[in-house]
Parts: C-alpha cells; sequence; structure tokens
C-alpha cells in the first residue's frame, strides 16, 4: 500500500504546479516542465515503472546538465533573476504601483516555489517502492536511481553580490514568503531578469543583448597613473549616478594607456549603485535606437561602450553616431550615457587630398572641402567631454611599473627593475601602462619560477 503521507507531499506539489500565477512562466523551463512531467505522472492511477524510470533520470539530467545538484538552489536562483511581471513592475519606470492583488500572488507563488523545492528524490523513490515494484531486482533499481539533494549550493560562496546574498538569505529561511519586501527591494535596486544577474553586457544586433559572465574585474585602485585623467570621467560618472546633468565622454590617446580599463574599472566600482555596462560595436551602430528603446524604461544607468572607435574615409556609418550625439527624432534617455576610446581625435581618417580641395580654382569645390573638412572634425566635438591619455615619459613609466610591482608585493630592488623595465619596453611595445603590465607579468613569473626552483 502507498505511503499516503508521502501521497499527499505529491499531489500537493501537483497543486503547486497548477497554481503557479505571476511565477507562470518557470512552467517553461526545462528542469521545472520535466520536475512537473515528473509529479503529474507519480499522481496518476496508471503508472508503470519504465515511465517512472524514464520521466524521473529526465528530470534528473536535466537538473545537472543546468550545473547544479541542488533542486533548491536552482529554485531560488530562477525567483530572483527571472524577468516576472512582479519584477518588471518594480525595475520599470511608467509602470504602475504594486496593488494588493498583485502582493497576494507573490506571496502565494512564494510559498508554492518553496514546497517545489523541498522535494526530494526521497519521496518520489518511496512512491515507486510502495506503490509500482513488485520484484526485488525491481526495488533494486529504484533505490539505485541517483538522488539530488536540497542543500543549497550557493552557501558555500563568499560573495557580496547582493543577489547571492538575497539567496543565501532565502535558502537559510523557512518561510519563503516572508521575503517579498527583500525581493522587492532587489529589483527595485539591481533590475529585472538579466539586468539583475549581469552588469556588462554586450549588443549583437537584431535586439539581442547578452550578458557576460565574467567581465574584466580591474578596478580603479589597480590603474597606476592618469590619476588626474580619470578623476574627470569619475567625476562625470558620479554625476550621472546621481541623476544630474552628464556628458558623453571620448577617452583619446595613444594605445595601451588605460582608457578601456577606465571605463571597465567605472562598472567594477561602481555597478552597486545601478550601473550597468553595454559594449556597442562599432558595426553596430546604426542599432542604437534599437539599443535604447530596450533600456529606456530601465530604473538603472547604463554606459554605452564603444570601444577602438575610428572610421576610415570610406565609411558613412558615422552619421549614425553623429545623430546619436547630436540628437534624432528620438530623443537619447536620461539613463545612459556614452563614453568611448579612440586612437584618433578626430575619430575619421583625414589625408592631405582632402585639403587639396581648398585650393582648388572652382569655388563650388572649395566650398565642398571646407564642409568635408569641418564633418570630419565636428564628430569628435559633440562629445561633451575628451580626455586625453597620452604615452608615457621614461620617468612616467617607471613609476607605473613600480607601483604595479609593489601591488603585487614583489620583492626587487629598485636598479634591477629600473633596468629590467627599460629593456623591456624597447625590446616590445614602447612605453605604456600597458607594457608596464605585461613587464611586470613577466618579472613575477620569472620570480616564482625561481622561488619554485630552490
Amino acid at each position: 500500500m502507498i505511503n499516503s503521507e508521502k501521497n499527499l507531499k505529491l499531489l500537493q506539489a501537483k497543486f503547486s504546479f497548477d497554481t503557479l500565477a505571476v511565477y507562470r512562466q518557470l512552467l517553461e523551463d526545462e528542469v521545472l516542465r520535466k520536475l512537473a512531467q515528473l509529479v503529474n505522472l507519480v499522481n496518476e492511477e496508471k503508472c508503470n515503472l519504465s515511465q517512472f524510470i524514464r520521466t524521473y533520470n529526465d528530470f534528473y539530467f536535466s537538473l545537472i546538465n543546468a550545473g547544479t545538484c541542488s533542486l533548491k538552489d536552482y529554485i531560488a536562483d530562477l525567483i530572483i533573476y527571472t524577468a516576472t511581471p512582479f519584477s518588471k513592475r518594480l525595475s520599470t519606470k511608467n509602470l504602475p504601483p504594486m496593488d494588493s492583488q498583485l502582493e497576494k500572488a507573490v506571496i502565494n507563488d512564494l510559498t508554492r516555489l518553496e514546497q517545489i523545492a523541498n522535494l526530494s528524490a526521497f519521496e518520489f523513490k518511496e512512491h515507486a517502492l510502495n506503490g509500482i515494484c513488485s520484484s526485488p531486482l525491481e526495488r533494486k533499481i529504484i533505490n539505485e536511481l541517483p538522488e539530488w539533494n536540497n542543500s543549497p549550493d550557493c552557501l558555500s560562496y563568499n560573495s557580496e553580490d547582493e543577489g547571492t546574498k538575497l539567496k543565501q538569505s532565502l535558502l537559510t529561511s523557512s518561510n519563503w514568503s516572508q521575503h517579498f519586501s527583500n525581493l522587492s527591494s532587489f529589483f527595485q535596486n539591481n533590475g529585472s531578469g538579466i539586468f539583475a544577474r549581469y552588469k556588462a553586457f554586450i549588443w549583437e544586433g537584431e535586439n539581442k543583448l547578452t550578458g557576460i559572465s565574467s567581465p574584466d574585474p580591474i578596478k580603479l585602485t589597480d590603474l597606476i597613473g592618469y590619476e588626474k585623467e580619470r578623476e574627470i570621467v569619475i567625476e562625470n560618472t558620479l554625476l550621472f549616478l546621481k541623476n544630474l546633468p552628464a556628458n558623453n565622454v571620448l577617452l583619446y590617446g595613444d594605445r595601451g594607456t588605460g582608457k578601456s580599463s577606465t571605463v571597465k574599472a567605472l562598472l567594477n566600482e561602481y555597478h552597486s549603485l545601478g550601473l550597468r555596462l553595454i559594449e556597442l560595436p562599432k558595426p553596430k551602430l546604426a542599432d542604437f535606437p534599437k539599443l535604447v528603446r530596450v533600456i529606456k524604461n530601465i530604473n538603472l544607468k547604463f554606459i554605452i561602450f564603444i570601444d577602438d572607435l575610428a572610421f576610415e574615409d570610406s565609411e558613412e556609418n558615422y552619421t549614425s553616431l553623429k545623430a546619436v550625439l547630436e540628437g534624432s527624432i528620438e530623443n537619447k534617455p536620461e539613463n545612459l550615457v556614452i563614453y568611448a576610446t579612440s586612437n584618433r581625435r578626430h575619430l575619421i581618417k583625414e589625408t592631405f587630398s582632402d585639403r587639396a580641395g581648398l585650393y582648388a580654382t572652382n569655388s563650388e569645390d572649395q566650398v565642398r572641402a571646407a564642409d568635408n573638412i569641418q564633418e570630419k572634425l565636428s564628430l569628435s566635438d559633440r562629445f561633451g567631454i575628451t580626455v586625453i591619455f597620452s604615452s608615457p615619459d621614461q620617468d612616467k613609466y617607471l613609476e607605473i611599473v613600480r607601483g604595479i610591482a609593489q601591488k603585487r608585493g614583489l620583492d626587487i630592488d629598485l636598479e634591477t627593475i629600473t633596468k629590467e623595465a627599460l629593456k623591456w619596453e624597447l625590446w616590445y611595445n614602447g612605453r605604456s601602462p600597458r607594457t608596464a603590465r605585461q613587464f611586470v607579468d613577466w618579472l613575477e613569473g620569472k620570480i616564482k619560477t625561481k622561488k619554485g626552483d630552490d
């Protein structure tokens, strides 16, 4: 005879799936869909052993294939990072505020999801052993089925990430519905769906924004030199985060001087204040209006990052960027600024032939040449702020080398590091912060190798 207590828990799980409302789209998730199939199967009167084993293993495979062995951890992750009507309502501008009925529905869903998350392999195996096994061989097969665990994976993480901390508090709670307020605050501060899960993105076109799971971890404190230049960019960014007028910024200068690193470090410094970074590749500049429509009503701040921006003389798509910077019919929303880096001061390649027309005998050619030159030179002027990162002189280069080495705790005398650093910049890429870092990487490896040999 089937144990009635265990059956009651499985029956309750079936109703929990059926009654999900605000989080109903979780039924489309592959892992929960497979689990729902298993729950429905064991609640049917006609359930044979082969069906049970196949459905059980289909679910188990989908769970471990998702990268976890913890059902509870997996469901908690979905609650936090799935874009639902609940999370969208709290993270999007111009939507009506939460009403009591929606709040009640969310609280009920959290209770139902907790009941589902607490399902263990034990309940399903007991059902099979007591109800559909008829021989010792069948019982052996059931007992050997793999099991998932209900201990959450994330409790082993030591993270300051707000989403991880929220998940830890959720998973150590015996009543998920009590975390309605915590979830509400999280969505208000961090956005919904991928905007809550990731802090950096790349625009891939066709309305596709892809989150970057492991963005460059560089911090402002890792960057040596160019403090005055970076301070200009930091000040503008803080104004932006405080909802005060802020400018688009062009970081112009020699290669390897830390322009891109500065922008990436801003994200790591201020993402907890609602800052997000979206890299817009140059070939996708014409997609800017589409990107704007995706993010314009989200209660977060976005830096649209265009790296290594430069146009050949034959290219026409710089007009897309010009329209963005100037403003078109569709205004640039207040929750985004554009930060671009370039090795060209005026962004567009200029040739002597451009100026030849100024000296033509035909006045129309002169006017056309002047307009063409002005068009090219004016593009960079449409950035409100231009910050120049020039290659360092020898003293500055050595200062950067020593600063990086000191931060890494390398024990090496001043004379040796100076001599080796100067040789390195002659042999390789010239003087720049990037060259300095590459030299210290080599030096650190050499020192550690020597210690290992000793």
